[in-house]
């Protein structure tokens, strides 16, 4: 039954996939970091790191590997939106977000990393917030108390602050609250690049996550003034829309 659902699963996301709406990268992007993983029900992804110079576009590192959420990946909210009709991101569901995502701030608890360029740094205190709840207006939203946290919501908010896999991180804006939309409600939150656990041995909730070293490297890498973007799919799926999406 449980091979039936996954097959039944994957055929929606392909057959949803002819009807994706156009995506391309804009022109001013000239960084990208590709994410390439097995197939929809993966959680192991390889990483690129590529930058668009007077030839095209060159490697510059990777392929690493990465760990994908525990269910493998599922269409998200970002630069490309979901497909009509198709599977997509929900709260909880333990799927990574396909497609092509802006890039937010980098957040912590160890001191600021040492980089070349200037993605904001955020060094997390008890009062930071990062909201799951649905039912709030703050849905996907980084905020700070005014005070410490007292009540058990404004507990369940909070940033994590003694987990070393999320001592150092960088904001995926899946879904991301911009000048054109707000987050929809239960369609996922709190999608972030940060450390593996078990030196890569265990999967993730939702997000991407990758040896300390490596994302100590891409975060010092990365160039605000060239528009980063992060390409998250299936092999299968990236050759299949490369064209069409003008990728790497």
């Amino acid at each position: 039954m449980l091979r039936l659902m996954k097959a039944v699963y994957l055929c929606l996301c392909m057959l949803a996939a002819f009807c994706f709406p156009a995506a391309a990268l804009p022109a001013d992007c000239s960084q990208v970091i590709v994410g390439s993983a097995d197939g929809w029900n993966s959680s192991h992804v390889q990483l690129s790191l590529l930058e668009k110079g007077p030839r095209g576009w060159v490697m510059v590192k990777g392929p690493f590997p990465a760990r994908l959420g525990k269910s493998g990946l599922v269409w998200g909210r970002g630069v490309s939106l979901p497909p009509a009709g198709g599977p997509v991101k929900k709260e909880g569901d333990l799927r990574s977000p396909a497609g092509i995502f802006e890039l937010g701030g980098v957040y912590g608890t160890v001191p600021a990393p040492q980089k070349k360029r200037s993605m904001p740094y955020r060094r997390i205190t008890p009062r930071d917030m990062w909201v799951d709840d649905p039912a709030s207006p703050l849905y996907n939203q980084h905020f700070v108390l005014k005070h410490d946290p007292v009540t058990p919501w404004e507990f369940k908010q909070q940033m994590k602050l003694n987990d070393y896999a999320h001592s150092l991180k960088l904001f995926i804006r899946h879904n991301a609250a911009d000048g054109r939309q707000k987050p929809v409600p239960g369609a996922g939150s709190s999608i972030f690049f940060h450390i593996w656990r078990r030196d890569g041995g265990a999967p993730t909730a939702g997000c991407t996550a990758m040896s300390e070293e490596n994302l100590r490297a891409m975060i010092a890498w990365l160039d605000p003034s060239r528009h980063p973007l992060y390409i998250l799919l299936p092999a299968r799926e990236y050759l299949r829309l490369r064209r069409a999406w003008g990728l790497p």
